[in-house]
């Protein structure tokens, strides 16, 4: 027979059986949800960045150097939208991460190895703009290399991934530096190796980009060259109207939407508890840092000519209805060339053709 004392031990038991279950589960579960702002923000990068992979496969024979790199990035992009956030959509329906470790580590490994490829690319863009050469190819190999070398540390114990505090989405353990020595050192390597140290880069290459540009107008100027003058005026405005502004605002925008991010990380290094981590003031930055999928298409087609003529010829292709039509009114002239009563009046409907696009649209 059953004794008071056994049915109170086997109630505690069971009781801290469940409790020890929910605070397994406690980190996979939110209470926050965000699924709107995270399909927004899927729909506009998978349809900006599907357009520029889809342009630039029609441009293939006519790219340069410069744009392959801008092509690595809208990869990255793409598939990062179309491989992991709707995971994250569905997790926010469910109130709670779905699949739990397993999944975790999926999210986690995918979204810090493109993120990693993304930031070493607009690094490549800006050093090789400002050092003028290299070879595109391999610094896109490298770039990915690099990243899924540096991201597969985790799973063989140095470092971990783990739900972010508001629990739609999975990243780095930051909070593991206070764990260990070496979870401690990949932290620390990952925050300022692959985070300020390309971040370093890119803010410096582009300053020296503008000084570049600047003391090649003013020796021009000054020194009143007549050789290959045209040419040499011609690269520049290349550089100044196209990719100058062009990588400089890809830049910024990188580095502005990846900052808030990067602060309450650093936060959540030092300090353990939940106070400067509170999963409502994580929120933001992590969508803020989500958005920079976003507007790389809307600067591609704001600054390159070609890119534009490629997309409105796709539309015409998909909606003729979309071409935009010339109406020209003229009179008819007698045989004679006099006027002989009520001239007819005669409305042409011209298309207006498509001229293929130069290097970065210039013509």
């Amino acid at each position: 027979m059953y004794t008071t004392n056994d049915t109170i031990g086997n109630t505690q038991e069971n009781a801290k059986i469940i409790h020890e279950k929910q605070s397994n589960d406690r980190p996979y579960q939110s209470s926050l949800s965000s699924p709107i702002s995270i399909e927004i923000l899927l729909l506009l990068s998978v349809l900006g960045n599907g357009l520029v992979l889809v342009i630039s496969y029609r441009r293939r024979k006519k790219m340069v150097g410069s744009e392959l790199l801008c092509v690595n990035l809208a990869v990255v992009d793409f598939l990062c939208c179309i491989c992991f956030y709707p995971l994250s959509i569905l997790s926010s329906f469910n109130h709670a991460w779905l699949g739990h470790h397993v999944t975790c580590v999926y999210y986690g490994l995918g979204c810090y190895i493109f993120g990693l490829c993304g930031m070493f690319t607009i690094a490549a863009i800006s050093v090789i703009l400002w050092l003028d050469g290299a070879n595109i190819r391999l610094v896109c190999c490298a770039s990915w290399l690099i990243a899924a070398v540096w991201s597969s540390f985790p799973l063989f114990g140095w470092g971990e991934y783990v739900p972010e505090p508001y629990g739609l989405s999975c990243t780095i353990a930051w909070h593991s530096y206070h764990t260990s020595f070496k979870d401690a050192f990949y932290v620390i390597c990952s925050f300022s190796c692959f985070m300020l140290v390309p971040v370093l880069l890119i803010v410096m290459s582009q300053i020296q980009i503008l000084y570049k540009v600047y003391h090649f107008t003013y020796a021009l100027s000054a020194r009143g060259i007549r050789t290959n003058l045209r040419h040499a005026e011609k690269r520049l405005s290349m550089v100044r109207r196209v990719l100058c502004p062009m990588f400089f605002c890809i830049s910024l925008g990188f580095v502005t939407a990846w900052a808030p991010y990067a602060v309450v990380s650093f936060l959540f290094i030092f300090h353990k508890d939940n106070r400067y981590m509170a999963p409502g003031g994580f929120v933001f930055p992590a969508l803020f840092a989500k958005s920079s999928h976003i507007y790389n298409p809307f600067i591609y087609f704001y600054f390159n000519k070609a890119f534009r003529q490629e997309l409105h010829f796709l539309l015409r292709s998909f909606c003729p209805r979309l071409a935009r039509n010339r109406v020209g009114v003229r009179s008819a002239i007698g045989q004679e060339g006099l006027p002989g009563g009520p001239h007819p009046i005669q409305i042409q409907l011209q298309e207006l053709g498509m001229s293929g696009g130069g290097v970065l649209g210039e013509e």
